[in-house]
């Protein structure tokens, strides 16, 4: 069984706070009538849909896409669902989780049964982040676009960035069982950013 984890890009999808800057701008730009084919271009921000956060996102001077490590991309990944929790993730909430070094981990929550934004989305709060750091886990996903909700030092970033935990935002788990899969995460080759669109599946 092959999940598909990620968001689909296009011009109405959902974005951060549904802020207008955020949307995807998708244009042809050559007409069969004209150049006698068919080409289009796209403009959108690093941040949208499914993407992950490097070091530089949040840290001055920090490690940017050039840093890239395909083997923390794949390999396996833990399902844990936590749909039940109505406002946060916080260390209560996981530390009893069968957490272990070099995890990759996804958070399912009911963030995933939601297609338009929320405002009020389940987000990992800093004890949580602290505690997943100190697990010394490679990889932390959460099914929301934006790992933190209101932080204003951004803490729960920095937490995890701090310790070249990859941050994966804005999966789409909702058909997806908890427990332990297969992991692709293939980003965007693109040089010397702070975020990369990502296609991640699932394989069972």
């Amino acid at each position: 069984m092959i999940y598909d984890i990620s968001m689909t890009i296009h011009p109405k999808m959902t974005v951060y706070k549904n802020k207008e800057e955020k949307y995807p701008k998708i244009k042809q730009v050559n007409f069969f009538d004209v150049q006698g084919n068919y080409e289009s271009e796209i403009t959108f921000n690093m941040h949208t849909g499914t993407h992950i956060d490097y070091p530089l996102h949040m840290l001055k001077n920090g490690e940017n896409s050039n840093t890239e490590n395909l083997e923390t991309l794949t390999g396996k990944a833990k399902v844990f669902d936590l749909s039940m929790l109505e406002e946060k993730i916080d260390i209560k909430d996981i530390e009893n989780l069968d957490i272990k070094e070099n995890d990759f981990i996804l958070f399912k929550t009911k963030n995933s049964f939601k297609e338009e934004f929320d405002f009020d989305f389940i987000y990992v709060n800093d004890k949580a982040s602290e505690f997943l750091s100190k697990k010394k886990i490679r990889g932390v996903g959460i099914d929301a676009l934006g790992i933190e909700r209101n932080q204003s030092t951004y803490q729960t970033h920095k937490n995890l960035l701090s310790n070249k935990i990859i941050i994966l935002e804005g999966l789409r788990l909702y058909d997806v069982p908890e427990g332990e899969y297969d992991f692709y995460c293939l980003p965007l080759k693109i040089a010397s950013v702070e975020a990369v669109p990502v296609r991640a599946i699932l394989i069972k």
